[in-house]
């Protein structure tokens, strides 16, 4: 069960910086970067940028969810490739795409208890790296020859005659698909835009805002700061951004096929793309970070982690989350400045605001008499979001907080609530307060 923010304060834990990696679409530029080199370029990235002292560092804390098979404790790799001390402990978190967001507040859990007073959290992922499984068949058949000491030459040409090419040879393509129900996340997205009522040209314009806002952040230099260069294997500069479409219209959108159902309303124009990316933030007590001389830029109120049936509603999860949240910290949705919802879909978005404008949720998912209350999609994701930005599933929550952090320092605002839906039925709300 994740940590909760309920045990007494130590130290107040502050974000005093943070930078990612341009997110690129999956076999594009960063094809030959796993997660662990998408990792180390931002990890690097950000001590330049912030010259933490790398002998002040507690802990790496780390998010992922398509983590390689023969280092999947992606933290610690951090540590050791980058140069940390070797004192530095390292842990990798996984819980679908709210990976990211569960390493930063486990690591603020930690600094507010007095476990820690430093921390580098993040996440990441390689799309163009999931690992393509060989049918278990051929593992069932191969491994007992394979690891066996004894095995001679005879047993190897017994498994030659013993493997069908059909059955056993043929790779098997990874999906996003909920193994309880066989669902695709995409197919469970369009159940529930049927079930709001949510129309393709509504999914559509939130898709457009999403794309000109995210333009609007990155042509203005308000992303400057947050992203940085990285150099591939071969040489090559990246330092923007590479699916952001500041030209697209809700006309061009129109036009787009449905992916997931023929008759259906998702579309790749109106859905987060897949992509290759990562995040990191720092973290500190806010002690620790008068004392070297950082400015804090955001604090954490409360958070919550909740889970709803897969099969009902696979992606409303943030109108839970966000309402316990709130509630945690003796906050109504009316006292927040700025709401940032991750766009695993444009319909998925739609539809959590719908539930959390409808009593009838309320009462049925969090025992409430009264509905949380009503935003308009274009109150919501100020700097645009996963639709237009991209979404490596365990970098996310960490891009969420650093520009949710930054903001709020920038803007004056005072709260910054933000959510992300992930697979399993699963969810995480955290609501952030400047400093």
């Amino acid at each position: 069960m994740p940590v909760s923010k309920n045990s007494p304060i130590k130290s107040r834990a502050v974000v005093v910086g943070g930078i990612r990696t341009p997110f690129l679409r999956a076999f594009g530029a960063f094809t030959k970067m796993d997660s662990i080199a998408l990792s180390e370029a931002t990890v690097q990235a950000l001590l330049a940028q912030t010259k933490v002292p790398a002998t002040a560092i507690d802990s790496v804390v780390w998010g992922g969810v398509i983590l390689p098979s023969a280092a999947p404790n992606i933290a610690r790799e951090i540590v050791l490739d980058v140069g940390l001390p070797h004192n530095v402990e390292g842990s990798t978190v996984t819980r679908a795409c709210t990976s990211g967001l569960l390493s930063i507040t486990q690591a603020v859990a930690a600094i507010e208890r007095g476990e820690a007073s430093v921390v580098i959290a993040g996440g990441s992922d390689s799309t163009s790296n999931a690992e393509v499984k060989m049918p278990q068949s051929f593992v069932h058949k191969t491994a007992p020859v394979i690891m066996s000491a004894k095995a001679g030459v005879m047993d190897y040409f017994k498994l030659l005659g013993n493997i069908s090419v059909k059955k056993d040879l043929l790779p098997q393509r990874p999906q996003i698909r909920e193994r309880t129900t066989g669902e695709l996340m995409g197919e469970a997205a369009e159940r529930m835009v049927k079930h709001w009522g949510v129309s393709r040209a509504e999914q559509d314009a939130f898709a457009a805002q999403s794309h000109h806002r995210a333009a609007e952040a990155i042509s203005s230099g308000r992303f400057a700061n947050e992203i940085a260069t990285v150099t591939t294997p071969e040489g090559k500069k990246i330092s923007a951004d590479g699916m952001v479409r500041g030209d697209t219209t809700v006309e061009k959108l129109a036009k787009l096929r449905p992916v997931f159902a023929k008759d259906g309303s998702l579309t790749a124009g109106n859905s987060s793309g897949l992509t290759d990316g990562a995040a990191a933030v720092l973290i500190m007590s806010e002690d620790k970070a008068r004392e070297l001389g950082f400015t804090p830029l955001a604090s954490f109120e409360s958070w919550s982690y909740d889970a709803v049936n897969p099969g009902d509603q696979l992606l409303i999860g943030p109108a839970v989350s966000m309402p316990r949240a709130l509630e945690r910290a003796g906050m109504t949705l009316g006292d927040v400045d700025i709401v940032d919802i991750h766009e695993a879909f444009a319909g998925q978005v739609l539809c959590v605001l719908r539930a959390l404008a409808s009593s009838k949720f309320s009462e049925e998912y969090l025992g409430h008499s009264r509905a949380t209350g009503e935003l308009r999609p274009e109150d919501i994701n100020v700097r645009g979001g996963s639709v237009a930005l991209g979404h490596p599933f365990g970098g996310t929550g960490a891009r969420m907080v650093m520009t949710m952090a930054n903001e709020l320092h920038q803007s004056g605002k005072e709260t910054a609530l933000l959510s992300i839906c992930a697979a399993g039925g699963q969810s995480g709300a955290l609501l952030m307060r400047r400093v």
